[in-house]
Protein backbone atom coordinates (compact mmCIF):
# COMPACT_ATOMS: atom_id res chain seq x y z
CA UNK A 1 0.00 0.00 0.00
CA UNK A 2 1.38 3.06 -0.87
CA UNK A 3 1.05 6.15 1.34
CA UNK A 4 0.03 9.59 0.03
CA UNK A 5 2.37 12.56 0.63
CA UNK A 6 0.62 14.47 3.85
CA UNK A 7 0.96 18.23 4.67
CA UNK A 8 1.37 19.22 7.55
CA UNK A 9 3.51 19.05 11.25
CA UNK A 10 4.20 16.07 13.52
CA UNK A 11 2.85 16.29 17.09
CA UNK A 12 7.09 16.04 18.04
CA UNK A 13 7.55 19.05 15.18
CA UNK A 14 4.77 21.16 17.39
CA UNK A 15 5.99 20.75 20.70
CA UNK A 16 9.72 21.62 19.81
CA UNK A 17 7.73 24.63 18.41
CA UNK A 18 5.89 25.63 21.42
CA UNK A 19 8.59 24.72 23.66
CA UNK A 20 11.02 27.57 21.77
CA UNK A 21 8.36 30.41 21.55
CA UNK A 22 7.63 29.84 25.58
CA UNK A 23 11.50 29.99 26.18
CA UNK A 24 11.79 33.09 24.17
CA UNK A 25 8.56 34.64 26.11
CA UNK A 26 10.21 34.05 29.14
CA UNK A 27 13.36 35.38 28.38
CA UNK A 28 11.62 38.27 27.25
CA UNK A 29 9.04 38.65 30.12
CA UNK A 30 12.08 38.82 32.63
CA UNK A 31 13.77 40.94 30.29
CA UNK A 32 10.71 43.51 30.47
CA UNK A 33 10.25 42.85 33.90
CA UNK A 34 7.07 44.11 34.36
CA UNK A 35 7.20 44.93 38.34
CA UNK A 36 10.04 47.17 37.95
CA UNK A 37 8.23 49.18 34.72
CA UNK A 38 5.20 49.76 37.43
CA UNK A 39 7.05 50.83 40.61
CA UNK A 40 9.52 53.03 37.94
CA UNK A 41 6.05 54.63 37.13
CA UNK A 42 4.75 55.06 40.53
CA UNK A 43 8.25 56.34 41.08
CA UNK A 44 7.89 58.83 38.48
CA UNK A 45 4.54 60.02 38.85
CA UNK A 46 5.30 60.97 42.58
CA UNK A 47 8.68 62.81 41.70
CA UNK A 48 6.67 64.80 39.34
CA UNK A 49 3.88 65.24 41.90
CA UNK A 50 6.20 66.64 44.27
CA UNK A 51 7.85 69.03 41.92
CA UNK A 52 4.24 70.28 41.40
CA UNK A 53 3.81 70.90 45.01
CA UNK A 54 6.85 72.25 44.74
CA UNK A 55 6.48 75.15 42.34
CA UNK A 56 3.16 75.99 44.11
CA UNK A 57 4.40 76.57 47.37
CA UNK A 58 7.48 78.69 45.59
CA UNK A 59 4.40 80.56 44.33
CA UNK A 60 2.49 80.87 47.43
CA UNK A 61 5.64 81.89 48.75
CA UNK A 62 5.83 84.70 46.34
CA UNK A 63 2.67 86.11 47.23
CA UNK A 64 2.93 85.86 50.91
CA UNK A 65 6.31 85.70 51.88
CA UNK A 66 6.26 82.50 54.10
CA UNK A 67 5.29 78.86 53.03
CA UNK A 68 1.78 77.39 54.67
CA UNK A 69 1.84 76.11 57.59
CA UNK A 70 1.64 72.43 58.53
CA UNK A 71 -0.17 70.21 61.51
CA UNK A 72 0.82 67.17 63.25
CA UNK A 73 -0.46 64.43 60.75
CA UNK A 74 2.03 66.51 57.85
CA UNK A 75 -0.67 67.97 56.10
CA UNK A 76 -0.25 71.40 54.44
CA UNK A 77 -2.68 74.37 56.27
CA UNK A 78 -4.69 76.49 54.27
CA UNK A 79 -5.11 80.43 55.29
CA UNK A 80 -7.66 79.02 57.91
CA UNK A 81 -5.92 76.47 59.82
CA UNK A 82 -7.74 73.53 57.77
CA UNK A 83 -5.71 70.58 56.93
CA UNK A 84 -5.72 70.14 53.28
CA UNK A 85 -6.17 66.48 52.17
CA UNK A 86 -3.69 65.35 49.68
CA UNK A 87 -5.58 64.12 46.86
CA UNK A 88 -8.34 66.96 46.97
CA UNK A 89 -8.90 70.34 45.93
CA UNK A 90 -9.41 73.64 48.21
CA UNK A 91 -9.69 76.95 47.68
CA UNK A 92 -6.10 77.86 48.85
CA UNK A 93 -4.65 75.65 46.11
CA UNK A 94 -7.07 76.78 43.20
CA UNK A 95 -5.03 79.50 42.58
CA UNK A 96 -1.54 77.24 42.95
CA UNK A 97 -2.34 73.96 42.01
CA UNK A 98 -5.91 72.54 40.78
CA UNK A 99 -5.39 69.28 42.48
CA UNK A 100 -3.68 68.59 45.75
CA UNK A 101 -1.30 65.14 45.00
CA UNK A 102 -1.74 61.54 46.54
CA UNK A 103 0.44 58.86 46.61
CA UNK A 104 -0.31 56.57 44.02
CA UNK A 105 0.01 53.59 46.48
CA UNK A 106 -2.53 55.87 48.74
CA UNK A 107 -3.30 54.86 52.16
CA UNK A 108 -0.39 51.98 52.28
CA UNK A 109 1.97 55.39 50.95
CA UNK A 110 1.85 59.02 51.99
CA UNK A 111 3.33 62.27 51.52
CA UNK A 112 4.67 64.05 53.93
CA UNK A 113 4.65 68.07 54.42
CA UNK A 114 7.08 69.88 57.18
CA UNK A 115 7.45 73.44 57.08
CA UNK A 116 9.84 74.98 60.26
CA UNK A 117 8.48 77.23 63.07
CA UNK A 118 9.66 80.98 60.96
CA UNK A 119 7.70 79.27 57.60
CA UNK A 120 10.85 79.88 56.01
CA UNK A 121 11.97 76.43 55.35
CA UNK A 122 9.64 73.52 53.99
CA UNK A 123 10.54 69.67 53.55
CA UNK A 124 8.17 67.54 51.44
CA UNK A 125 8.87 63.88 51.24
CA UNK A 126 7.87 60.40 49.78
CA UNK A 127 8.82 56.79 49.72
CA UNK A 128 10.00 55.31 46.64
CA UNK A 129 8.94 51.85 45.68
CA UNK A 130 12.58 51.19 44.26
CA UNK A 131 14.27 52.39 47.45
CA UNK A 132 18.19 52.75 47.46
CA UNK A 133 17.58 51.21 43.06
CA UNK A 134 16.77 54.58 41.73
CA UNK A 135 19.03 57.66 41.36
CA UNK A 136 17.69 60.33 43.60
CA UNK A 137 17.01 58.52 46.60
CA UNK A 138 18.20 60.07 49.88
CA UNK A 139 21.37 58.70 50.48
CA UNK A 140 22.64 61.09 53.26
CA UNK A 141 20.86 59.95 55.95
CA UNK A 142 21.80 56.18 56.77
CA UNK A 143 19.28 53.11 55.91
CA UNK A 144 18.20 55.44 52.70
CA UNK A 145 16.25 57.85 54.66
CA UNK A 146 16.83 61.42 54.29
CA UNK A 147 18.73 62.65 56.79
CA UNK A 148 16.51 66.08 57.53
CA UNK A 149 13.37 63.38 58.84
CA UNK A 150 15.37 62.87 62.07
CA UNK A 151 16.19 66.86 62.25
CA UNK A 152 13.00 67.97 61.70
CA UNK A 153 11.58 64.98 64.34
CA UNK A 154 9.77 63.06 61.59
CA UNK A 155 9.71 59.13 62.01
CA UNK A 156 11.00 58.03 58.79
CA UNK A 157 8.02 55.46 58.84
CA UNK A 158 5.85 58.78 58.24
CA UNK A 159 5.37 58.08 54.85
CA UNK A 160 4.28 55.08 55.28
CA UNK A 161 7.43 53.21 54.44
CA UNK A 162 11.05 54.66 54.52
CA UNK A 163 10.92 58.24 53.66
CA UNK A 164 13.21 57.86 50.96
CA UNK A 165 12.74 60.94 48.58
CA UNK A 166 12.36 64.06 49.29
CA UNK A 167 12.49 68.15 47.66
CA UNK A 168 12.70 70.99 49.72
CA UNK A 169 12.68 74.69 49.95
CA UNK A 170 15.73 76.09 47.83
CA UNK A 171 17.48 77.82 51.51
CA UNK A 172 17.59 73.58 52.69
CA UNK A 173 18.40 70.15 51.69
CA UNK A 174 16.03 66.76 51.58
Amino acid sequence: MLMKNQKGFTLIELVVVIGILAILAAFVFALLDPLTQFQKSDDGKRKFDLAQVQRALEQYYQDYGRYPKSNGSYQILDSGGSAVAWGSTTSLWQRYLSLLPNDPLYPSRRYVYYVDTTGQKYWIYASLERGTKDPNVCTSGGSGKCSSLTSNGISSGACGQTCNFGVSSPNVTP
